[in-house]
């Protein structure tokens, strides 16, 4: 029997005492690749992983499904059971839910639908979720239409995150379902949970009012630790003494500290968080971004053999994946100031700009039929030249995971993590 993530976190909080331990990392599954890439690491180099789906990415076929392959959270669960299978997969790997609850997909919170009916849609979305498997849910409700640019009152975010959990553990309980965890808080300044006092009494609140529903305390705490990306850059500072301050007092009522936005840190803010005790760490954008410049450096390859007569009908990667980049339209929430407001002729009639939007939001468009015709196009000219185009994607892709587990203490951590939690049956 798998141990449960909740098992995982305690065993990292243990091993804090001894330096033994790891900040794991929380993968956001932009593809098929990205999931093969961080399985075949996590199982070589003995470490979890968590794959973290918000609702846009993966979503019930009622709400329209995910960007990401289409999946739903059925369709999600298989395909990282595919990959375990075709890679002999012996490990730790967890199914989550980020940014899961109410107005969460963004033409619920476009459409500024009422609390009620989006809270629903919420409840509906993690019911698919209990029932695909999922193992970590975050129950986020503070991406509120009705507040923009305010911070939630404390007495709402609360009563809506109980609410939540106490209407998924029934459904798993009906279900006669294993044990989840569960993640609360959330990165975003509307939450109101930037200062450590506030993290603190957010905590406190919540265990006694799950307290009195007999529900249990939740796995991790999101907190800000200073991350913040834009475009394609970590734009924030990792602020060392906030991630311990909170790390410590999540670590006082049993609870890992989680970090969002943890893209494209670099090496030194990487090694600080062992030191700060950060249980865990989400990444999502970079992996993607990666991914979409894997298929680049393929496309400019292909055009060298061209060039070269040894092809003589390349595919239209690049431009393909541009348009329908741009077209997404998912790239305005990186950018910054005015750049939000950009039309598709402004990009088009800037090369540098063009670039930019395809790096940030690539990505996105991997589901797109054009795409993925022109995509097996060049994997095929490139294959008739012993190049294995998917194979160099996946690689390429993990490259940046390997730093972070290098830095994240992350080799062999699962069995020191089952070693401190052997009593487990």
């Amino acid at each position: 029997m798998k141990l449960p993530i909740k098992k995982v976190v305690e065993g990292l909080l243990e091993l804090q005492e001894t330096g033994e331990s790891g900040t794991i990392l929380g993968i956001g599954p932009m593809s098929k690749n990205c999931l093969q890439a961080a399985l075949e690491l996590s199982h070589d180099d003995d470490f979890p992983v968590m794959f973290i789906a918000s609702r846009n990415q993966v979503d019930a076929n009622e709400f329209g499904g995910g960007y990401v392959n289409g999946w739903d959270q059925f369709k999600f669960a298989e395909a990282v059971k595919e990959v375990e299978e075709k890679i002999g997969y012996q490990g730790l790997s967890y199914i989550c839910r980020d940014h899961g609850g109410p107005w969460q997909r963004d033409e619920e919170r476009n459409n500024h639908l009422p609390e009620q009916e989006a809270m629903e849609r919420g409840k509906k979305s993690y019911i698919a979720d209990i029932e695909a498997g999922f193992d970590l849910l975050m129950i986020d409700p503070t991406k509120d239409p009705f507040e923009v640019g305010k911070v939630i009152p404390l007495d709402v975010v609360i009563e809506r995150t109980v609410e939540l959990i106490d209407f998924c553990e029934a459904e798993r309980k009906v279900r006669n379902f294993p044990e989840i965890g569960y993640e609360v808080g959330t990165e975003e300044t509307n939450g109101g949970l930037t200062s450590t006092e506030t993290y603190e009494t957010f905590i406190q609140r919540l265990q006694v009012e799950l307290e009195k529903r007999d529900l249990p305390m939740p796995t991790f705490i999101v907190g800000q630790t200073g991350t913040l990306v834009r475009r394609t850059d970590q734009v924030g500072k990792f602020n060392f003494k906030n991630a311990y301050d909170l790390a410590k007092m999540a670590k006082k009522y049993g609870v890992g500290l989680k970090e969002h936005n943890g893209d494209y840190l670099d090496d030194i803010s990487l090694l600080e968080h062992i030191q700060s005790e950060i249980t865990a760490t989400n990444v999502a954008p970079q992996y993607g971004t990666e991914e979409t410049r894997a298929y680049l450096k393929l496309a400019s390859l292909e055009e060298k053999l061209v060039e070269n007569g040894l092809i003589t009908e390349k595919s239209n990667t690049k431009d393909v994946l541009l348009k329908h980049a741009i077209a997404s339209e998912r790239w305005r929430k990186w950018m910054v100031g005015n750049q939000r407001d950009l039309t598709t002729p402004e990009i088009i009639a800037n090369p540098e700009l063009s670039e930019e939007i395809l790096d940030i939001a690539g990505h996105y468009t991997f589901n797109n039929e054009e795409v993925k015709t022109e995509i097996e196009k060049l994997f095929s000219n490139l294959w008739d030249h012993n190049v294995d185009g998917q194979r160099y994607v996946v690689d390429h892709i993990k490259r940046p995971i390997r730093d972070y587990a290098e830095c994240y203490n992350l080799r062999g951590v699962s069995t020191r993590i089952k070693n401190t939690v052997a009593t487990y049956n």
